[in-house]
């Protein structure tokens, strides 16, 4: 009897433990799927983001739109290779993620405010994100590649 309870109780937990948690899952995977990475990298992204810029960044990809999956992978992007690894050979090998994804090469203005917003509990200089994007797109991108704001739309543009 106590053996039918607590395999009972068990999934209970874990059914409550895939609903809770199934939207995030949704969102995470579409990323991981669009660049063919492990799913460890984007929920690591998230968890560094906080509670609420982390909601903020599930909501953005479940919109089911290819723009935002690209704007989140450029998130990304700047995640691993400003924040967590500024190798060289980090820089090449989420380039070529990016590459392999058919993914623009270049940064926008517009995504380093996207990953400001989204990272803003790590609290990263402004500054020193934006020379990044600067010699990240003249090592990688064409000039003629190079959009105002491409197709970043704000997380907030919901509301408007």
């Amino acid at each position: 009897m106590i053996w039918l309870m607590l395999l009972t109780l068990a999934i209970v937990f874990f059914i409550g433990f895939r609903v809770l948690h199934s939207r995030t899952r949704r969102a995470v995977k579409a990323l991981t799927r669009k660049l063919n990475i492990d799913v460890v990298w984007v929920e690591s992204l998230i968890a560094m983001m906080g509670k609420n810029a982390g909601e903020e960044f599930v909501d953005y990809l479940t919109d089911d739109n290819d723009a935002h999956l690209a704007n989140a992978a450029s998130v990304l992007l700047i995640y691993q290779t400003f924040i967590v690894d500024e190798s060289e050979e980090n820089l090449i090998a989420w380039q070529a993620v990016m590459r392999k994804a058919h993914l623009p090469a270049a940064l926008s203005i517009g995504h380093v405010r996207l990953a400001l917003s989204f990272l803003r509990e790590i609290e990263p200089d402004a500054e020193e994100m934006h020379a990044f994007r600067q010699r990240y797109n003249a090592r990688f991108a064409p000039e003629e590649e190079i959009p105002a704001n491409g197709n970043v739309f704000s997380i907030h543009s919901r509301l408007h």
